[in-house]
């Protein structure tokens, strides 16, 4: 989720490492203090396997949560915190990043623990991953997203086992056999009602309906399966590691059509390589260029509701082309 218009991340991301490190031994009297006040500290010194804390340095990218690597004696993890709101949104991260990890396809952090501080916020610990200097290569990201996909199916239909947030969006993932069905309602039509309600935007909502009862048309001859999805593949929200290896992470996961992972495509600098060895593995169905700016509309729609005016046009303008398009 990126805001490119106000230079707005909402990735926490492991990008930008500070050199501010604060030391918190175990043997040392403040550390014991807080110790006990401090969920964290206590879940990195006991379950974490650590005996010291040996420095804690801020990661810059995001502006929903605090970041954080802690450093140990067993190694570093990743910390985010929000000190305004309980768990349950840190909860939808850890089952989206523990779905993908299990699928042992493409890197992404394993989560370790979720929990809400005494004093009300909440934070979630996972593996820390040293990023190399460049984001690898786009034909291995193509290759390992296909076989995540095609690795996680879901027997409940499309949906997800909680609902989660696209940026700070709530992201409705009700469990719906029908994938038509769901991202008609639970993903158009969610974000048509929130402009609607946000800015008075009438018009939006009209023409948008109008797209919405005849999308089926754009997928004749389609065989859709639940595979699971990252849900908010940006740029940002990929990586490598040292070794060159791709990493995903700060998920907005749900089961959904494959095809929707490239809803962000705009701003994820995907390219011919990229697709080709996804396709590779994932073949493309037909009608797969006339659907894709569909899944573009999702993420329009949600960047207007986050951001304001000027997104707008760009999702009117994929409205307007489908409706004449299917002469709705």
């Amino acid at each position: 989720m990126v805001a490119q218009l106000g230079v707005i991340s909402f990735s926490s991301c492991h990008l930008f490492h500070s050199s501010r490190q604060f030391s918190f031994p175990l043997h040392n009297p403040m550390a014991m203090a807080t110790l006990s006040t401090d969920p964290v500290r206590e879940w990195i010194l006991t379950e974490g396997k650590a005996t010291q804390i040996t420095g804690i340095s801020p990661v810059g990218g995001g502006c929903i949560n605090l970041a954080s690597r802690y450093n140990s004696d067993a190694g570093s993890f990743f910390v985010k915190t929000n000190r305004r709101i309980g768990p349950e949104m840190f909860e939808g991260e850890a089952l989206g990043l523990s779905a993908m990890y299990d699928t042992k396809s493409i890197r992404v952090p394993k989560p370790f623990k979720v929990g809400a501080f005494p004093t009300g916020g909440s934070y979630i610990i996972m593996e820390f991953i040293e990023f190399g200097s460049s984001r690898g290569d786009q034909s291995i990201l193509g290759r390992k997203l296909a076989e995540m996909h095609k690795a996680a199916k879901s027997e409940n239909g499309f949906g997800f086992h909680v609902n989660n947030t696209i940026g700070s969006t709530p992201q409705i993932n009700t469990w719906t056999s029908d994938w038509i069905e769901f991202y008609a309602e639970h993903r158009l039509t969610f974000q048509l009602k929130l402009a609607q309600q946000q800015y008075g935007d009438s018009a939006i909502y009209e023409r948008g309906q109008r797209l919405v009862k005849n999308i089926a048309a754009l997928f004749e001859d389609v065989t859709i399966e639940p595979c699971l999805l990252h849900g908010d593949l940006w740029s940002g929200n990929i990586a490598a590691d040292k070794n060159g290896k791709p990493v995903i992470l700060d998920p907005a996961c749900y089961y959904g059509h494959n095809e929707a992972e490239f809803g962000m495509s705009w701003c994820a600098g995907f390219g011919g390589s990229f697709y080709k060895a996804y396709f590779e593995v994932m073949p493309k169905q037909p009608g797969f260029e006339k659907r894709r700016d569909l899944y573009l509309l999702y993420h329009y729609l949600n960047h207007y509701n986050l951001f304001g005016s000027g997104y707008r046009s760009s999702a009117m303008s994929i409205i307007d082309d489908y409706i004449r398009i299917l002469k709705a």
